[in-house]
């Protein structure tokens, strides 16, 4: 149509028309004009796809009020857990043995009486008392009695006075038994087990706290990533709405809506996961929170883990922790009382190869000798005792240098053990600590991943309003940027539980959460 006027108005013989020509040319113009490459202008009521917050560029300070942070995790698991509990009265039993072997020293007093009369004869009456008070010193043993045997038919060796016999003597150990009994040994034994008690409490409150410490960083990851997902949701859902408000309008394709829905969906499907994974780990840490009363308790939903401890441990900390390992150690401590109580043993096996020789001797009285008109000769002194003898001495002594024996490889066993130990537990605490430096190394990395990231992501959202992006590109970069913030939490919170594991390695606890 257009070349059909074209030709009508450029006929010679109408030549008075190029006014109208010029018209015509300038109107064909005007609409090549109005598509310029340009994008039209922004109609009212469409939003920009939202550009990444800075909420996924920092952990978020959460409220004070609802922070439950790992000292207060402390503070209850030290004074309220049953493990921490029973672990106390480790100590408890020790004293309790301790005073069990005291026993042996405590004095005793015996009596008996035996008496027999038949056909109106009077044949025995025997009364015996005795005191016996074992002395600490040389294994002797201090006696006082008091003897009435009469009657017709009592042994002449054993008939005593009508008033009957005291006595007061000592029994002394010359051979075996001297320098070191049973008693003396059992004792001292005991007071060495205090220590290894004590060392057994320690590494168990130690142990309860690490698996703590351990279960309260994995609720803190679950609980920030949980939250990065929440986020991601929201941001999702609001590129959604906006895509599909521009497609009703006609400026975006509508498949680009179906795209941004997809994400939302993905990530609804994480998080309802991760609610499930925050909750379990609630539960967990929960295990380790008790009343007063012995009652469990129950971590609120409303708590929040607090912030990650931002500075390392130092080479000067480091050596500290090492040289405590090496001394203090719980495990080293246990080690050392049990080659200190088979010392003790051996030293008893040693003494019982001497041949086993007692003394005893006994001054003897008349039992009214606190009377005047008794006698003098009836009194105590060196004309009125009793003198014994015992000795016994096997001749082999098989069964003696069987047990001296089997006590000296304890020792040396247990002396290897100790040394094995050390070793491993220093070099523990330095794998520990070199995978922390590692984790340092990896953080400071990923933080400037997540910053790159974060600019691909700005750039990417920058193309997308020149019409240069997709939805899809964006969507990709902001969860390649949520994958990088919920790696930073994971090596946080092992920063943190190893951190935990260097401390229970080195035979004590983390100083945040007291010692």
């Amino acid at each position: 149509m257009l070349s059909i006027t074209f030709n009508t108005f450029f006929h010679p013989k109408h030549g008075s028309c190029w006014p109208l020509l010029l018209l015509l040319l300038l109107s064909l113009t005007r609409p090549a004009l109005a598509q310029d490459p340009a994008l039209p202008a922004r109609r009212s009521g469409l939003e920009k796809a939202p550009l990444q917050t800075t909420q996924l560029d920092i952990v978020r300070p959460g409220d004070t009020a609802k922070v439950f942070s790992l000292q207060n995790l402390a503070d209850i698991v030290f004074a309220n857990h049953p493990i921490v509990k029973q672990a106390a009265l480790l100590s408890d039993e020790a004293r309790s043995q301790v005073l069990q072997a005291r026993g042996g020293f405590d004095p005793k007093i015996g009596s008996d009486f035996h008496r027999k009369q038949f056909g109106g004869t009077d044949y025995y009456n025997d009364w015996g008392n005795e005191l016996k008070i074992p002395l600490w010193p040389g294994g002797i043993d201090l006696k006082a009695s008091y003897d009435r045997n009469v009657g017709t038919y009592v042994n002449p060796e054993s008939r005593t006075p009508v008033n009957g016999l005291a006595g007061i003597g000592l029994s002394v150990p010359i051979g075996a038994g001297l320098l070191i009994d049973a008693r003396r040994s059992t004792l001292r034994q005991a007071r060495v087990m205090q220590n290894a008690a004590e060392a057994d409490r320690v590494k168990q409150i130690n142990e309860v706290w690490l698996q703590a410490a351990k279960d309260y960083w994995t609720w803190y990851y679950t609980f920030q990533q949980a939250a990065l997902i929440q986020e991601g949701v929201a941001l999702a859902d609001r590129r959604f709405q906006g895509t599909a408000r521009r497609a009703e309008l006609g400026d975006q394709a509508p498949i680009d809506s179906v795209e941004a829905q997809i994400t939302v969906q993905d990530r609804q499907v994480q998080f309802e996961q991760l609610r499930v994974d925050l909750q379990n780990a609630r539960l967990i840490l929960s295990n380790h929170l008790w009343t007063k009363d012995g009652q469990p308790a129950e971590l609120p939903t409303y708590a929040a883990p607090q912030a990650p401890l931002r500075d390392s441990v130092s080479r000067a900390e480091l050596q500290r922790l090492a040289d405590l390992a090496a001394t203090q150690h719980p495990t080293l401590r246990k080690l050392e009382a049990k080659i200190s109580q088979l010392g003790i043993e051996e030293r008893y096996r040693r003494e019982m190869l001497k041949p086993k020789l007692n003394v005893s001797g006994v001054l003897l009285s008349q039992g009214n000798f606190y009377q005047p008109e008794v006698p003098a000769y009836y009194n105590f002194g060196r004309d009125n005792y009793k003198v014994g003898v015992d000795f016994s001495f096997p001749l082999f002594l098989r069964a003696e240098r069987g047990k001296l024996q089997y006590t000296r490889i304890q020792v040396k066993e247990t002396t290897l053990e100790r040394q094995q130990s050390q070793r491993t537990i220093v070099t523990q605490v330095n794998t520990v600590y070199n995978t922390l430096r590692a984790y340092e190394r990896q953080l400071a990395l990923q933080a400037q991943t997540i910053a790159n990231q974060r600019r691909l992501l700005q750039a990417e959202l920058q193309k997308f309003e020149l019409g240069e992006s997709t939805i899809f590109l964006i969507n990709a970069r902001e969860t390649k940027l949520i994958e990088l913030r919920v790696k930073q939490e994971s090596l946080r919170a092992s920063y943190e539980k190893s951190r935990a594991e260097l401390y229970y390695y080195a035979g004590t606890r983390s100083v945040e959460a007291g010692r």
